[in-house]
């Protein structure tokens, strides 16, 4: 493996901004979504869609693309950002993130969305569906390709993240690639203390997956892991790389706050944090006037009937 260079670092850098950014906008504009998680897979998903996968923005049904499942299916919004950034489609559709009419709903749904590669929403389900394009790209006798699942520490409550764990390892999928999102929070707390994982490295191994763990805010750390996995550790077992990270990464009041697992932030709640990132990440602290007034907002968010904010 290359060492990235700094400038390839920066670059990588800046599109985890981008995505956290747009990840914030759209979740604000249509008063719907999941921000927490969505800022703290944005490096991971910045690492996969700008270093890692192979894919085709015109040609989202390539026979040849890596395949990508976002098994936290309500972590879309991360996801949505990058397919913009990466030109599936024009960065303005972000805006109508989970409109009824709208291409890009708060869950994902691949008839859809381009670049889209399953419909999600009950929580478990995407490793298994991973696990089955694994084996069918094999059957089809196509070794380039790889299947990368992003899975939430959450979900790995549920007892089909474990048969999938379990096929794949029985099946030898060695081109499946799952990253954990080890944010420790889920909806209504802190995992330990609501289902404690640990010790999770070892679970995965007694599984038969090959196991690394890694600062998933930390660019170099994911990119080394990620190229371990894809090109060293292909030897019939599948790889699992858990990625530490911080749920609501970048603004400081939803950091490790169950409360932002799901809540859409208001307008000025909104300006808020992207000034943070703005200034966590050295670059200009401008707010966001296309939101326009919070009443503006909230009238358009009802007329969508998407409002997903307590009374």
């Amino acid at each position: 493996m290359r060492r990235p260079t700094d400038e390839q670092i920066a670059q990588l850098e800046e599109r985890a901004y981008q995505i956290r950014r747009l990840a914030l906008e759209m979740i604000t504009y249509g008063q719907v979504g999941h921000p927490g998680g969505s800022l703290s897979e944005a490096d991971i998903i910045a690492c996969l869609y700008f270093s890692e996968m192979r894919y085709d923005p015109q040609k989202p049904d390539w026979p040849e693309r890596d395949r990508f499942v976002m098994s936290k299916a309500h972590g879309c919004p991360g996801q949505y950002a990058a397919l913009a950034l990466a030109g599936f489609f024009p960065l303005e559709e972000c805006y109508t993130y989970g409109a009824i009419d709208s291409r890009l709903q708060s869950h994902t749904d691949m008839r859809k969305t381009p670049g889209v590669e399953i419909s999600g929403g009950a929580l478990g389900q995407g490793l298994s569906v991973a696990v089955g394009m694994a084996l069918g790209l094999r059957h089809q006798m196509r070794y380039k390709p790889v299947v990368y699942c992003v899975i939430g520490d959450g979900e790995c409550n549920s007892g089909q993240i474990w048969e999938a764990a379990m096929a794949a390892a029985h099946y030898k999928c060695d081109n499946l690639i799952a990253i954990l999102d080890y944010n420790k929070v889920q909806a209504k707390g802190f995992i330990w203390d609501l289902m404690g994982l640990e010790p999770l490295a070892d679970k995965w191994r007694a599984f038969g997956w090959e196991v690394q763990e890694c600062d998933g805010h930390d660019i170099r750390e994911l990119l080394e892991a990620l190229h371990v996995a894809r090109n060293i550790h292909i030897r019939g077992r599948p790889s699992v790389i858990i990625a530490h990270t911080i749920k609501g990464r970048g603004v400081s009041w939803m950091e490790l706050n169950s409360h932002w697992h799901t809540h859409a932030p208001l307008p000025k709640e909104c300006d808020e944090a992207l000034r943070e990132i703005a200034h966590r990440y050295g670059r200009p602290e401008e707010g966001y006037s296309r939101l326009g007034s919070e009443q503006e907002i909230m009238e358009a968010a009802a007329e969508s009937e998407i409002i997903d904010r307590p009374a």
